[in-house]
């Protein structure tokens, strides 16, 4: 009962907060900060409820619905479950807390933000206690629809942009994980967690190309909220127009979602797969290379950040598929050590987000600026901004005795025990090892890079430096709490004693990591390489070619932007060009004037025939007017269906940016008109075509593993 409470309470406080801040708007910011608090209180009462084996006694964080969404929806609560409910609740309630200051001189539509922040907490939290994939389905439908607001708040021609982005992968990641859903449903019967194993091993192998046609899908699906290759288009575009709060929680918790489902869908159905596990390997091993080496070349703050995120979650996506294969390779120990790695990296990425982007708002706050060149030396005399973000720089980089040198290591480890049980593929997992190397060294690169520049050099324009020298003051009390207060964690969660902790209640195994030792020469010279690997790129990369004359350039071509480059055209330019291709290949123009006269010829010859029988008179005629009906149908009825299309669901809408309010970046309305969101981004047809591109790539997969 107490996991329903948690779920559906921020809807009904989500309201609340709507009405009080019709009224007041203050009102409204404090009831929002009180609304998360009382959240995390009810969170943190659970997670010490299972810690302490209360919950699994009494079945208190267990709940469920019948007779609702055909099969019910429930909620459970585990180590795992609880631990990750409890970082939800506390970013929440830590990006709310700064939210009031940074929304201090930025007062539109906030109410709208603040209701969709609470909705999307309820549905983000129904996701993590989740008993069965069709719940975790349920909330991760909803919060891809409330958190779409976030990324469009300031509705400018770039949030537009993003936000249409953003929503149209959410809906092709929606329909292809429901189509995923559907196979897994009827191959094995069930969707609860702890049924899907014990069903799944009773069935034949004539069922395997089903359970792997469903488990693609589900991948597929959970991968575009998690942002993995090659459906990570929406995660750079949509956290520089977001407001930097909503960043936060698009990167450290949003990006989660994904990787729960991931995460939950391979443990319980494809633990022994070892197919599956390649597949995510060689998805994560992308997604956290490409990630990394374009952050190089970003010199916006916020952008940056954002494919960070990216590769931290290829990271992840490389244990979740480490865990696989070891445990197909009969290595359980290792098996284990790495998911608790994989857990571990999915907490500190969240805590490690929220404070380096709740920095980042803290600039742009006081200077409205995220590009490097603007905002360099900033941050040279704002003490506790600036400890705050070193310790998520060198936290996020892997530096020993912080928290993210103790999961990487992890995962590490766990490629090479991997190399060592699959022999016949040591080469390749061999390579594998030096990609994760190569990509935690340009994770030091591009964040000494953000540190340096923000921290430690000096404006190349002096007047702009004095001004910023001159401005002492950052952050009020409550962002100091949210920013400072949140990187002591980094400190405390790369103690031994503190992670061993925390991974063995998420596993549910005692001493998980009695075999690791954080600071052997095995794990530490893993650090020192990638340490190594990244000092030489920023020396020689960053320093050296990117940094010219004293500005920061990227050298990163527009025109590789993969959704401009692939994506778009496919849906604008190629797939109308194949559908007419196919038209003229089958002659669909020139049957349909032919097949209309001889129906047409048929009916009047029937006539003729039957014409002087009174009996069958009428039967002539009647053939000889469904014979001019299908004729007329045949010639017009396409055009007269393209033209109904075009003025109903297919015409476009034209949607205009708002004007930015702010001083510094006032436009005059001509260039706001010019600047209008392109018709492409907001019509339903786009919409429609994405769908029905969704939709295609459900029965390609289903045919090719059907026919393997």
């Amino acid at each position: 009962m107490f996991s329903i409470v948690i779920v559906f309470l921020p809807f009904v406080l989500a309201i609340i907060s709507y009405l009080i801040g019709r009224k007041s708007e203050l009102a409204r910011d404090r009831f929002t900060v009180i609304a998360t608090a009382i959240e995390l209180a009810l969170v943190l009462v659970l997670f010490v409820l299972t810690f302490n084996g209360t919950a699994a006694q009494t079945g208190i964080g267990n709940f469920k619905i019948s007779n609702i969404l055909a099969y019910g929806i429930s909620f459970k609560t585990d180590g795992f479950r609880a631990s990750y409910a409890l970082v939800t609740a506390f970013m929440w309630f830590m990006t709310t807390l700064f939210s009031r200051e940074y929304f201090l001189h930025e007062r539109e539509n906030l109410n709208r933000y603040f209701m969709f922040v609470l909705m999307t907490l309820g549905a983000t939290e129904g996701v993590m206690l989740s008993g069965d994939i069709m719940t975790a389905y349920f909330c991760f439908e909803i919060l891809s629809f409330t958190s779409f607001t976030w990324v469009i708040h300031e509705e400018t021609h770039g949030a537009v942009r993003a936000a249409y982005t953003y929503l149209f992968i959410a809906v092709i990641g929606g329909l292809v994980l429901f189509m995923g859903l559907a196979l897994l449903q009827n191959t094995a019967g069930t969707l609860a967690f702890s049924e899907l194993g014990p069903a799944l091993k009773a069935l034949g192998k004539e069922d395997e190309p089903a359970v792997m046609a469903a488990g693609i899908c589900i991948l597929l699906g959970f991968g575009a909220k998690a942002g993995i290759f090659p459906v990570h288009i929406w995660l750079p575009k949509a956290h520089p127009v977001a407001p930097s709060p909503a960043s936060a929680l698009l990167s450290g918790v949003l990006t989660k979602v994904g990787v729960y489902g991931i995460l939950m869908t391979t443990l319980e159905i494809f633990l022994e797969n070892e197919k599956y596990g390649w597949i995510v390997l060689t998805l994560g091993t992308i997604t956290m290379f490409l990630g990394a080496f374009l952050a190089l070349f970003s010199v916006n703050l916020k952008r940056t950040l954002a494919l960070s995120s990216m590769s931290q979650i290829g990271f992840i996506m490389v244990g979740t598929a480490m865990t696989v294969l070891l445990s197909c390779a009969g290595a359980e120990e290792g098996a284990m050590e790495t998911l608790a790695g994989t857990y571990l990296h999915m907490v500190n990425h969240s805590m490690l987000k929220l404070c380096l982007f709740c920095a980042a708002g803290t600039v742009v706050m006081n200077i409205h600026a995220l590009d490097l060149d603007t905002i360099r030396g900033w941050g040279r005399n704002k003490t506790l901004l600036k400890i705050a973000f070193f310790l998520g720089y060198i936290g996020i980089s892997g530096v020993p005795m912080f928290n993210g040198y103790a999961s990487k290591t992890l995962l590490h480890e766990g490629i090479v025990m991997g190399a060592e049980a699959f022999e016949q593929y040591e080469s390749i997992l061999k390579a594998i090892e030096w990609i994760f190397l190569t990509s935690g060294g340009f994770t030091f690169a591009y964040m000494s890079k953000l540190f340096i520049c923000v921290f430690v050099e000096k404006n190349k324009d002096p007047q702009r430096q004095a001004k910023y020298d001159a401005n002492r003051h950052a952050m009020n009390p409550g962002s100091t709490v949210a920013v400072f207060g949140t990187s002591i964690l980094f400190i405390l969660l790369g103690q031994k004693p503190i992670f061993n902790a925390l991974t063995s209640f998420m596993t549910g195994e005692a001493n998980v990591l009695h075999h690791y030792k954080p600071l052997s020469w095995a794990c530490v010279s893993g650090g020192l390489i990638s340490l190594g690997i990244g000092a030489a790129v920023y020396i020689f990369f960053i320093r050296g070619v990117t940094l010219k004359n004293g500005s920061y350039r990227n050298l990163w071509p527009a025109k590789l932007d993969l959704e401009d480059l692939i994506y778009r055209p496919a849906l604008l330019k190629w797939l109308p060009g194949i559908g007419g291709a196919f038209a003229s290949l089958l002659g669909l123009n020139k049957i349909s004037g032919p097949l209309s006269k001889a129906v047409l010829k048929l009916g009047q010859a029937l006539a003729r025939l039957f014409g002087e029988n009174r009996v069958l008179a009428p039967l002539s005629r009647a053939v000889l007017l469904i014979g001019e009906f299908v004729g007329r149908v045949l010639v017009t009825g396409p055009d007269a269906f393209i033209m109904l299309m075009r003025r109903t669901v297919v015409s476009e809408m034209k949607v205009e940016g708002k004007e930015e309010t702010r001083a510094d970046r006032m436009k005059v309305r001509a260039e706001v008109v010019r600047g209008i969101a392109s018709p492409i981004f907001a019509n339903f047809s786009f919409s429609l075509m994405m769908s029905c591109i969704g939709i295609i790539a459900i029965l390609v997969v289903t045919l090719i593993v059907a026919l393997h």
